[in-house]
C-alpha cells in the first residue's frame, strides 16, 4: 500500500457539514483533504459538490416552493386590483428546473473554488476507511490511491429509503434525490409518506398545477406538534391536495406508457389508481454502508447511524462524525455546519466549545409555512406533565389576507409553551406566511431563556404576523384562540 499524501484532517463527504469543517480547519493552517463522490440514485440521478441540501434538498425545495407561491399570487393579484394577470397560463416545468439547476451548478462551482482558495485538497472519489488513519480513494474508472490523516471526519449524510414490500420498487418510483432533476414534468403524482419532505414536495407540486395525492400510513409530521400538523393538512386540503389516509401501498405496476398502476390497502379495502409519477418519501438512512466502519471498529446502530460522544468522537479516538449520519442528531443543515466548525475549532484552534442542540429553530416549507423552536405540545406534556406547563395560543388572519377570498380565516396559528413556575418559554410554534424569517429572531430570545413576561413587554411591529407572537393572552383549555381585530 503506497500512501500518496498525508493530512492533518481528512473529511469524507462534501455536504454542508463536511465543507464547513474542512474550510474551518484550513483557516488554522491544517493540511486538509476532502473526498466527495455522489453515488447515482437508482434512477441514475447524480449531482455535484455540496451534498443533499444544495443539490436535492433545502435549496431546490425552497426555490420550487417559491415558484408555487408565485403562481398562487396570480389569483391574489386579481383580488388586489390587478387586471392583466393571466389565470389560465400553465406552469413550465422545464423552464423552472433549468433555472433551479443553473443556480445549483453555480453553487457547486463556488464550493470547489472555496476549497481551492483555502488550499483544501479536493478528491472527486469514493472514500472507504482502510485503517483508523488511512483512507482508500476510488475514482470513477476504478483507480485506487491511499491517503493518511491524523484526524478523519465522516460527514456522509443520508439517502432516501424505500418500502421493502414492493418488488423492484427502486426501478418504479422516484425520491427527492430525483424530483428536482426531472427532465420532464411529473404530471399526476402520488407521494408516499407523511414526513416534511412528503408534505413540502406535495405542496409545491400542487401549487404548480399538478394533480397531487399524498398517501399517509399513520400521522403527519411525526415528531412535530400534532395540532399544527392537523392545520397544515386542512390548509393543503383547501388548496387541492388529496390525502389517502391510513393506507399502505402493496404493489406498483408499470404499463406500456411508463405510467404507474398503484395498488394499496386502506382500512382493509384494496384500491388502485394510475399515476404518472410515484415519489417515495418514507424516511432516510445513513449513507455509511460502504465505509467499512465495522471492519475498523466504529460502532453503529441498527440503522447504520454512527454512535458518537458529545464531542463528535466515534469509538475510534481519531475518527469523528457529524451531521445526518450520526445517531440522535437533528437532520438539519445549519446544525451540521455549526457542528463541523466547532469540531475544527477544538481540533486545531485550541477551543473547547461543544455543539448545543437545545432550542434549534427550523421551518417546514409547506404551502402555509411552519416554523418551530423547542418542545412540541406532546413532548412538553410527556417530559414535564400537563400541570407544569401553560400553553398560549392564537388563531389569526394576516392583514393582507383581508384583500383576498382565497385564504380562509382559521388557517394561521401560534402556540407558546411555557413553564408554569419560571415562565420560561420552552416551545414556539408559528403556522403562517414567511415562517422561517419570523421564527429565526425569536430563536435567539428563547435560547437565552426568555420568559412570557419579557415577550409581553416587547413592542411588536404593526401590522405584522410576527407581532401576534408578542400579544398572546388566550390560554389553551380556557380561552378561545380566535383572534379578533386587525
Amino acid at each position: 500500500m503506497q500512501i500518496t499524501q498525508e493530512f492533518d484532517f481528512f473529511v469524507i463527504g462534501g455536504g454542508s457539514g463536511g465543507l464547513a469543517a474542512a474550510k474551518q480547519a484550513a483557516i488554522y493552517g491544517a493540511r486538509v483533504g476532502l473526498a466527495d463522490f455522489v453515488k447515482p440514485s437508482p434512477q441514475g440521478t447524480k449531482w455535484g459538490l455540496g451534498g443533499t441540501c444544495v443539490n436535492v434538498g433545502c435549496i431546490p425545495k425552497k426555490l420550487m416552493h417559491f415558484a408555487a407561491l408565485a403562481g398562487e399570487l396570480r389569483k391574489d393579484q386579481v383580488e388586489a386590483g390587478w387586471i392583466h394577470t393571466n389565470l389560465q397560463g400553465k406552469h413550465d416545468w422545464i423552464k423552472m428546473t433549468e433555472n433551479v439547476q443553473n443556480h445549483i451548478k453555480k453553487l457547486n462551482f463556488q464550493y470547489k473554488n472555496q476549497l481551492n482558495k483555502k488550499e483544501v485538497k479536493y478528491y472527486n472519489k469514493l472514500a472507504e476507511l482502510e485503517k483508523s488513519n488511512i483512507v482508500k480513494l476510488i475514482d470513477k474508472e476504478g483507480g485506487i490511491e491511499y491517503v493518511k490523516s491524523k484526524f478523519i471526519l465522516i460527514a456522509v449524510g443520508g439517502r432516501p429509503t424505500y418500502p421493502e414490500n414492493i418488488p423492484e420498487i427502486e426501478k418504479k418510483v422516484i425520491t427527492s434525490d430525483d424530483l428536482f432533476w426531472l427532465p420532464n414534468s411529473p404530471g399526476k403524482t402520488l407521494i408516499v409518506g407523511a414526513s416534511y419532505v412528503a408534505l413540502e414536495c406535495g405542496g409545491f407540486l400542487n401549487g404548480l398545477g399538478y394533480d397531487t395525492s399524498i398517501m399517509v400510513r399513520s400521522i403527519l409530521l411525526r415528531g412535530f406538534d400534532q395540532q399544527i400538523a392537523s392545520k397544515i393538512e386542512d390548509y393543503m386540503l383547501e388548496s387541492g391536495v388529496k390525502f389517502i389516509k391510513e393506507a399502505i401501498p402493496i404493489n406498483i405496476e408499470l404499463n406500456e406508457n411508463n405510467k404507474k398502476l398503484v395498488t394499496w390497502t386502506q382500512k382493509g379495502v384494496q384500491h388502485s389508481e394510475i399515476f404518472d409519477t410515484v415519489l417515495v418519501a418514507t424516511g432516510r438512512k445513513s449513507d455509511t454502508n460502504k465505509l467499512n466502519l465495522e471492519k475498523i471498529g466504529i460502532k453503529i446502530n441498527k440503522n447504520g447511524k454512527i454512535i458518537c460522544t458529545i464531542d463528535d468522537r466515534t469509538s475510534i479516538p481519531n475518527i469523528y462524525a457529524i451531521g445526518d449520519c450520526v445517531e440522535g442528531r437533528p437532520e438539519l443543515t445549519p446544525t451540521a455546519i455549526k457542528c463541523g466548525q466547532l469540531l475544527a475549532n477544538r481540533l486545531f484552534g485550541g477551543q473547547k466549545k461543544m455543539m448545543c442542540y437545545q432550542f434549534v429553530p427550523t421551518t417546514i416549507y409547506t404551502p402555509l409555512e411552519y416554523g418551530c423552536i423547542g418542545y412540541s405540545e406532546e413532548e412538553a406534556i410527556n417530559k414535564f406533565t400537563q400541570n407544569e406547563i401553560i400553553i398560549y395560543h392564537s388563531i389569526f388572519k394576516p392583514l393582507e389576507w383581508n384583500l383576498l377570498d382565497s385564504h380562509y380565516a382559521q388557517a394561521c396559528m401560534i402556540k407558546l409553551i411555557i413553564m408554569k413556575q419560571t415562565r420560561r418559554i420552552i416551545g414556539l410554534h408559528y403556522l403562517g406566511p414567511n415562517a422561517g424569517e419570523i421564527v429565526q429572531g425569536y430563536a435567539i430570545a428563547i435560547k437565552l431563556g426568555a420568559t412570557k413576561e419579557q415577550f409581553d413587554a416587547t413592542i411588536g411591529i404593526h401590522p405584522t404576523c410576527s407581532e401576534e407572537i408578542l400579544t398572546l393572552s388566550a390560554i389553551k383549555g380556557i380561552d378561545n384562540p380566535q383572534k379578533e381585530g386587525c
